[in-house]
């Protein structure tokens, strides 16, 4: 297959980043993590002391950030900021909320736009977002939404939080996820929703290996 794009839109914490990792990996696409790009435009506003709600210091702070993709030995993305690899910084509660903050900017996702779109235009990839299959890669030849209750995304999250040795809580996690939700699917510049022509897959009740296996059947079939 060459240059075939696979949208994966969904909700804060459905598991989008890991499931296309697994099918990316098993198919030798692209794994692009767009959510990773705007939480690392929320970090540069962290370190420059921007609240993100300050839409214009936000915009004003665009053309000094210089934001990097690479992928290390085993295929996982990292993201740079300034060639450092903030990968890891970006994962905290606080930089989700962020995330979440500056992707509602036309702004921030035109900034964003053309890197995303030039992956795919020089690669097979698959690409998980909130507005991939609607706008980002709208020709894209599969679309998933992929989803969860806020319940079970605040479990996983929580657990991969603590993995990695963060201090938080369940409680702030869910907080986190609805705020997330809310913002996402209120917000005026590409509301999360599911693309008309997308597969919709709720992977409440799913463990990790079934919904990989669910994804990777639809990609045998749709692409």
């Amino acid at each position: 297959m060459k240059n075939v794009s696979i949208a994966i839109d969904g909700p804060s914490g459905a598991g989008k980043s890991t499931v296309a990792r697994a099918v990316a990996a098993k198919y030798k696409f692209i794994y692009v993590d767009t959510g990773a790009m705007y939480r690392t435009i929320g970090l540069a506003a962290q370190y420059a002391d921007v609240d993100s709600k300050d839409k214009e210091g936000i915009i004003a702070l665009l053309p000094s950030v210089k934001i990097d993709m690479c992928y290390d030995e085993s295929g996982v993305q990292r993201m740079l900021l300034d060639g450092k690899d903030v990968s890891t910084e970006i994962r905290t509660p606080r930089s989700s909320i962020y995330a979440s903050d500056v992707s509602a900017y036309p702004e921030v996702r035109a900034f964003l736009m053309d890197m995303q779109r030039n992956m795919a235009k020089n690669y097979s990839v698959i690409m998980d977002g909130r507005d991939i299959g609607t706008v980002v890669l709208p020709d894209a030849k599969l679309k998933i939404f992929l989803t969860a209750t806020a319940e079970a995304r605040a479990q996983r999250r929580y657990k991969e939080l603590c993995e990695k040795g963060m201090d938080t809580t369940l409680e702030e996690v869910l907080r986190d996820i609805h705020y997330r939700d809310e913002q996402d699917s209120s917000r005026a510049a590409a509301p999360l929703k599911p693309a008309e022509d997308s597969v919709m897959l709720d992977s409440t009740f799913l463990t990790f290996e079934e919904t990989v296996a669910k994804v990777c059947a639809l990609v045998e079939e749709k692409a």
